[in-house]
């Protein structure tokens, strides 16, 4: 697997916000989101190629019992299926972190479903030949109906404007069988004065539908930096 980086850190989105944990961040993605926060792991992928084995002795040597495998899009890689039923042999708990647009038959805990709305599509201009295939790509009913029924989720929605409710509630009605509770809506942005900016209306609405705000803990604790 080409892996970008791997290290410890907290948690700082979705239910598990403040859990220690190892990060095996994968290098790699079938989409380009214009606010892409890992661009190293997709519009300029970097890492090194890492054995099974290699990646196993890392995360042991790091002592945590939670892992959280994340990307770019790690479900392109067939190697994840050996991977997660080691790292459960192992007795950790394993979150993955994927787009849903990929199935796997991989051994997880939480899988960490972060759906791509419209508002993710890059510009022509910008993007070239990969704005069209992201848009074609980016929703897959098919692989979110199969991961919800197989496994513990959470679905993270990245929130960029109050124009996204409306394709949001679209989204909903395709998977009736999801609870509110389910539902964590993150605000875009990097810096804090965006992702205040955007909290303030994000969390009335979700308030009001029975959401979960979702900060990302991780910018405040450590601000936009690699490795955290």
């Amino acid at each position: 697997m080409l892996i970008a980086e791997l290290y410890t850190s907290l948690q700082g989105e979705g239910r598990l916000t403040g859990t220690p944990s190892v990060f095996v961040r994968a290098s790699g993605c079938n989409l380009r989101c214009w606010f892409c926060d890992t661009p190293f792991t997709s519009w300029q992928p970097e890492g090194e190629d890492w054995s099974l084995e290699e990646i196993v002795h890392q995360v042991q040597a790091k002592q945590t019992s939670h892992v959280v495998i994340t990307g770019g899009e790690p479900m392109l890689y067939s190697e994840m299926v050996p991977l997660t039923q080691e790292l459960k042999r192992l007795g950790l708990h394993i979150t993955i972190e994927t787009a849903g647009t990929l199935h796997l038959e991989v051994a997880c805990d939480l899988m960490s479903i972060s759906p791509k709305l419209a508002s993710s599509t890059p510009s022509v201009a910008r993007a070239g030949r990969w704005a069209a295939r992201h848009e074609r790509v980016r929703h897959q009913p098919h692989v979110i109906r199969k991961m919800i029924a197989e496994y513990d989720y959470q679905l993270k929605f990245v929130i960029d404007s109050e124009s996204d409710f409306a394709e949001l509630d679209s989204w909903l009605e395709e998977f009736p069988e999801v609870r509110p509770e389910r539902v964590l809506l993150m605000p875009q942005g990097t810096k804090l004065e965006e992702l205040a900016a955007r909290s303030a209306w994000l969390a009335p609405f979700c308030a009001a539908r029975g959401f979960q705000l979702c900060p990302r803990k991780h910018i405040e604790w450590y601000g936009a930096t690699r490795g955290t």
